[in-house]
């Protein structure tokens, strides 16, 4: 997706594209990081953003998820929250429109790319304090978002607790994403012999106010080996493909490092 700082606008384009996608036979469709709103602008976002039992864009996801009779992650949800910063929230909704899971992003974005390219995610959003694994008919999902894939703790405990595939939406920096996006999910699945989803913001996002962002694209699928089945580029648009999950057994079989932790003294 391209999603700018219209919620309005942006349902459409999630809307029509989860149908889009079920109706080609997907039977879990993956949205992007904040796929409700991307801005630079605390001021916009305080205009735009609605608490979760109010955000428009949840329950109408939610609805076509039943429609469609789709398991649904909803990357993420900027949201307002009862403080004054917001939640970056990921949801795992079920084929009856129910949430499944849900997840707040632990890991904040406070990053100085460059000197012309800073973020602070955390003067906007509270980090969340819970990893969180959901168990579906296809295998256990564990959810992620974006700067957390650099923090392989994390993936491996969701790894351990029985994770079979490890969700990352992202808004990817293009700096840092050229340079690392691709290691560091393929880094993620070797390490845990887990399928790593990866849907992602792209290209530069139309913003009424503020600056308006640029995001790196690159949606991807890797497989518990490594290998990358699926690389979107930076086009917006949805892409299908078969996974088979006898493949993390296989992986697992093959380099058994998940249960071959040691402690060791520092």
């Amino acid at each position: 997706m391209t999603s700018s700082d219209d919620p309005a606008a942006n349902l459409v384009t999630a809307r029509d594209a989860v149908r889009e996608a079920a109706g080609q036979g997907a039977e879990f469709v993956l949205t992007p990081e904040v796929a409700n709103c991307v801005s630079a602008s605390r001021t916009r976002q305080r205009e735009v953003l609605r608490r979760e039992g109010d955000d428009p864009t949840l329950a109408a996801l939610r609805d076509e998820a039943s429609r469609a009779g789709v398991w649904l992650l909803i990357g993420s949800l900027a949201l307002a929250t009862e403080e004054e910063r917001f939640a970056n929230r990921s949801f795992l909704i079920a084929p009856d429109g129910e949430i499944a899971a849900r997840y707040d992003k632990i890991h904040m974005f406070d990053v100085d790319v460059s000197e012309t390219e800073t973020y602070r995610e955390s003067s906007g959003f509270r980090p969340g304090e819970r990893a969180v694994m959901a168990t579906t008919p296809f295998g256990c999902v564990g959810l992620t978002v974006c700067y957390d894939v650099r923090f392989a703790y994390l993936y491996r405990a969701l790894a351990k607790a029985g994770a079979d595939i490890l969700t990352v939406p992202a808004a990817f920096s293009p700096v840092t994403g050229a340079a690392h996006w691709e290691p560091l999910l393929r880094a993620r699945a070797i390490e845990t012999g887990c399928f790593v989803l990866a849907p992602a913001q792209t290209g530069r996002h139309q913003a009424g106010q503020g600056r308006a962002r640029e995001t790196y694209g690159h949606g991807m699928v890797v497989a518990p080996w490594g290998e990358v089945l699926l690389d979107q580029g930076t086009e917006p648009g949805i892409a299908v493909l078969d996974i088979d999950l006898s493949q993390v057994e296989a992986a697992r079989k093959r380099v058994p490092s998940l249960s071959h932790d040691r402690d060791f003294s520092f």
